[in-house]
């Protein structure tokens, strides 16, 4: 498989289907992500996309193969793959609420060697301010922008290959949202591969250079974001 971005694809999932009990909530799915690319994946309320990032991260049972790096993971458990680099910002951000940033962030590192922390540290606080200022406060207590941004900061700590991120804006302010997205495509710039999953379609367009449309537990379309002109475009494939 060639991409745009190289000869092989970072990640390639192939065939991959996950069923909650009788239903099935992702019918065989082809997706690939290639190394330095940002990919977004799009759809209704219901389409299957959060299925699909805990079926690639092995948060549910799933058939099919995963490919990272030329290499069949399919068996791996979920922290086996967060140890190659695929690390996922789950819906609800997974913060430890009544621990502090500072512990969250170390959780984040776990089980990576503790020789490199302090650089790690510094790039997160680089790209979220605010998160040194509240290294001490305990996450719960914190405002749900800066939770979101602890999330990411906390995955980052892992120094992933392949981030994986499930609608990163929701229940944010506009603002707030624009801010978290924006540092997203800043990290893709910085060579991060990125796989997201987000409501806030016009915005993931902007950042992610293809698209792939899912609904119904199937994906109805993959393309350049370029091509998608209109928020028509793109829900026509919706009900396709």
């Amino acid at each position: 498989m060639r991409t745009a971005f190289g000869d092989m694809p970072l990640m390639a999932v192939k065939d991959l289907a996950a069923n909650y009990g009788h239903i099935a909530a992702l019918k065989p799915t082809n997706l690939h992500v290639a190394s330095g690319e940002f990919v977004t994946v799009l759809g209704p309320n219901g389409a299957g996309k959060t299925t699909l990032l805990r079926a690639i991260t092995r948060l549910i049972a799933s058939s099919g193969r995963i490919v990272f790096e030329g290499r069949d993971v399919s068996g791996l458990r979920t922290h086996e793959l967060a140890k190659l680099g695929i690390i996922m910002v789950p819906e609800g951000r997974g913060l430890f609420g009544e621990m502090s940033v500072r512990e969250n962030l170390l959780l984040g590192a776990y089980g990576s060697g503790a020789a490199d922390i302090e650089p790690r540290f510094e790039r997160v606080f680089g790209l979220f301010p605010r998160l040194r200022e509240r290294i001490d406060q305990i996450a719960a207590s914190m405002s749900g922008g800066e939770q979101q941004m602890l999330a990411v900061g906390r995955a980052l700590m892992a120094e992933p290959k392949l981030l994986i991120l499930d609608e990163p804006s929701l229940g944010l302010a506009p603002r707030v949202a624009f801010e978290i997205l924006s540092t997203l495509g800043q990290l893709n710039k910085g060579g991060l591969s990125i796989l997201l999953v987000e409501q806030k379609a016009p915005l993931a367009l902007r950042l992610a250079q293809r698209v792939y449309v899912l609904s119904s537990g199937c994906i109805r379309a993959e393309l350049p974001t370029y091509e998608i002109k209109s928020y028509r475009d793109l829900t026509r494939y919706y009900f396709h």
